[in-house]
């Protein structure tokens, strides 16, 4: 349905107004090194100080706005896709997820492919990354393949109100952050990560935990890649939270794949 007050397009106006923007001959193929120059990004200098936090979410959604398809984020995606997440994974010092997230989309082993394993030990830093989960009410088992195939120690992020008991079983396999009382403190969870000298945080949701990071106003960076698919049903957005708080954020950039559109957000 046309928007009151917008005039409908011409037959063939959109191509003279693509000349101005994107079009499909700026679409190339994947260049790693492209990919790392562009999303490059200095702790200290996005954060404001040399004990800053720097949180960087990475996220896909469909041409109507779908997180998910078939009930997975992964279903959105391509080559290019999984191989972005693999750069923006290796530029930061921790991934984190939601437990949902963990179970939905099969979380487990390396973090990043060789190559990207290879960039980080170039720059003197541990071949990966570190996955962390942010549950309450601890309900992975130890033996998930997220702890069990990880390649660096994963770490557990959660209340004082989770279960005692699933808290010590989950420490004997990962490091455990206990921040907030009746519920996740994800500001103070921020804060331990950064004393940990896990100054990088990239998070890939799901909507609920980027819902509630950006209410607490956490989120430094968006990068969505935006997939060419009309989903349809009732997936849910990138990001959901019980609240509208609207926060203005600045294109960086806008990379064209060979099918995705890469873009790339920062506070305003």
């Amino acid at each position: 349905m046309a928007r009151a007050g917008v005039p409908r397009a011409q037959p063939g106006a959109g191509r003279r107004h693509m000349s101005a923007g994107i079009t499909a001959a700026d679409r190339r193929p994947f260049d790693a090194d492209r990919m790392h120059a562009s999303y490059a990004v200095d702790v200290v200098d996005a954060g404001g100080g040399s004990d800053s936090v720097f949180c960087r979410a990475n996220m896909v959604e469909s041409l109507d706005g779908a997180a998910t398809l078939g009930g997975r984020s992964g279903g959105l995606g391509d080559p290019e896709d999984q191989r972005l997440m693999s750069v923006l994974r290796s530029h930061a010092d921790v991934v984190l997820v939601g437990s949902g997230t963990v179970r939905a989309e099969g979380y487990g082993g390396a973090a990043v492919v060789e190559a990207d394993a290879a960039w980080r030990t170039a720059r003197g830093r541990d071949a990966q990354p570190r996955f962390a989960v942010v549950s309450s009410r601890l309900g992975l088992e130890p033996r998930h393949p997220f702890f069990a195939d990880s390649a660096a120690r994963p770490i557990v992020v959660t209340s004082d109100a989770a279960p005692p008991d699933r808290r010590d079983a989950l420490a004997r396999v990962a490091d455990v952050i206990v921040a907030g009382d009746r519920r996740v403190d994800l500001a103070a969870a921020f804060a331990e990560l950064g004393r940990r000298g896990l100054r990088s945080i990239l998070t890939e949701g799901g909507p609920g935990l980027l819902g509630a990071l950006a209410e607490a106003d956490l989120v430094d960076e968006l990068c969505v890649t935006l997939s060419p698919v009309l989903v349809g049903g009732a997936a849910p957005r990138i990001s959901g939270s019980a609240e509208e708080r609207p926060r203005a954020m600045r294109l960086v950039h806008a990379i064209a794949g060979e099918r995705m559109l890469f873009l790339r957000y920062a506070r305003s």
